[in-house]
């Protein structure tokens, strides 16, 4: 844990994420004092914190994916994602953990699946992309497909695509 130089604690307020043109991965983390006020920020390299983050923790991109959702599904999702990164023992929510489903996989899109997912309104995308995701982890399979998306329409909606 960093200390500041009035002798607390400094905590932490917030992990950007950031790519550089060389592919390499960073971590931005800023923390604060909240005694005296001092505001500290360090890059490091993605996934390497060595106790400069004090708690579990979202990553700026990982929490504007989740204030994006509907609001009755963030909360839900959020335990979610939270409960399965404690049991992990993950300090850190980032926009790639928001991608894999508990069993820690990533799931992939075809590309047409993902041409197809711009189509749902917004304000159900978002639980579309994890009604997906996680029916595709639940049957080990680790890709979307337009099948798969036909199906689920299917089973909430009744609307699956006609064949003529």
């Amino acid at each position: 844990m960093l200390t500041c130089g009035c002798g607390r604690w400094m905590h932490t307020a917030g992990i950007e994420e950031r790519a550089y043109d060389d592919g390499a991965l960073q971590w931005f983390i800023r923390s604060e004092c909240r005694g005296c006020g001092l505001h500290v920020g360090i890059d490091v390299p993605a996934g390497q914190m060595h106790g400069l983050v004090d708690r579990l923790m979202w990553t700026d991109e990982a929490l504007h994916r989740l204030e994006r959702m509907p609001p009755y599904l963030a909360p839900l999702y959020r335990a979610d994602v939270e409960s399965v990164a404690r049991v992990r023992g993950e300090r850190v929510i980032t926009y790639e953990t928001l991608l894999r489903p508990s069993t820690g996989e990533r799931i992939e899109w075809e590309p047409e699946a993902e041409r197809r997912l711009e189509n749902v309104p917004a304000p159900v995308r978002a639980m579309a992309r994890v009604e997906l995701e996680r029916t595709a982890a639940d049957r080990g399979t680790f890709r979307i497909t337009v099948a798969l998306m036909e199906e689920i329409k299917a089973k909430y909606f009744g609307m699956a695509s006609q064949k003529t």
